[in-house]
């Protein structure tokens, strides 16, 4: 799609176009970079969370449901698997609230629909976000065979992904739904091309569009890397149940430690920055800067001027930003 067609729509236009010049835009930063795990370990992440279908927002998930997509490079024409670690309930790193009574379903799709249709694009679970074909899906409870291991799907053929031309890639969809209980599954996934070890698929990424995740048991700066494709002219970051527990500030190629809001308990909380024209087709890094050793679950997400989703990479494309520092110096003229 020619970015000529992009311009002059409407908010209806623009929603049925966000996609194909998502992808246009998606297509001139990707270069050689590589999805390894999620969370990977630049975000300073430790687990995605999920939480049960029955447990209160209080504990931090919005919506008991979390996607993420990957994407494999049509080039690639070996067998890959998603792996998941520490898919169960009960075990070493997740969160119980009494008795592990908590099962969770994980699912995979492929196919026609499973990313271009709009609905698996959102930042809330309705409608037909479980488009596609559904290639795997397994039921976790808490069975010890799983508690701080790994389990594959797989093997799956790349062309199995629903395809997309302007990404010469293929796209696979992995939803992660919490379906009884009240306790919070804490896991990691990988995009691998091996079945019993991770090992990268060259040249793929992965990404989401509303982050779940629990920060890491101490101080640490979190970081979340949403791409700013060329149509935006504005974005409202969106935080659920932060607690109050830090700061939070925005960094890119024009903006340095620009103050955001942090939610506090069972709380969502927003506020919008405007996007220079140098911050387009880059991508921005959301810092969450925790300020005690407290472990926090929490949502997040970003709606561009349109209300529509930006996708959070696990490997930020183009690199982590980096502030251009304005080198002109005004020296004034001073007498002696």
């Amino acid at each position: 799609m020619k970015i000529s067609l992009l311009k002059n729509f409407n908010v209806t236009t623009y929603r049925k176009a966000s996609m194909a010049s998502l992808c246009f835009s998606f297509l001139l930063m990707f270069g050689n970079t590589y999805s390894q795990r999620i969370p990977n370990e630049s975000e300073n992440i430790d687990y995605v969370m999920t939480f049960g279908e029955a447990a209160p927002t209080t504990m931090g998930d919005d919506d008991h449901v979390q996607i993420f997509f990957f994407m494999v490079p049509m080039s690639h024409d070996q067998s890959i698997f998603i792996r998941i670690f520490d898919a169960d309930t009960g075990g070493d790193h997740d969160e119980l609230k009494n008795v592990a009574n908590t099962k969770t379903r994980i699912s995979l799709y492929g196919g026609k629909g499973s990313f271009s249709n709009e609905d698996a694009r959102k930042t809330n679970p309705v409608g037909a976000y479980k488009s596609g074909t559904i290639l795997f899906t397994k039921i976790f409870g808490n069975e010890v065979e799983y508690n701080s291991k790994w389990y594959s799907f797989g093997p799956i053929n790349p062309i199995e992904g629903e395809q997309v031309t302007e990404l010469k890639s293929y796209v696979f969809k992995v939803v992660i739904a919490g379906v009884s209980g009240d306790d919070g599954n804490a896991y990691r996934l990988f995009l691998s091309s091996n079945s019993l070890k991770n090992v990268p698929v060259d040249g793929a990424n992965s990404f989401t569009y509303e982050y779940t995740f629990k920060a890491p048991l101490s101080k640490t700066i979190v970081h979340i890397y949403p791409f700013i494709d060329n149509t935006v002219s504005s974005i409202t970051q969106y935080n659920f149940d932060g607690d109050n527990l830090g700061n939070m500030f925005l960094y890119s190629v024009a903006k340095n430690r620009h103050e955001s809001k942090y939610s506090g308990d069972n709380e969502w909380i927003s506020d919008k920055h405007k996007i220079e024209p140098m911050e387009r087709n880059t991508t921005l890094d959301i810092q969450l800067l925790t300020k005690n050793a407290s472990a926090n679950t929490m949502s997040l997400y970003v709606l561009n001027q349109y209300d529509v989703a930006i996708a959070f990479f696990s490997t930020p494309i183009g690199g982590p930003p980096k502030f251009k520092y304005d080198p002109t110096v005004v020296f004034k003229k001073g007498t002696k």
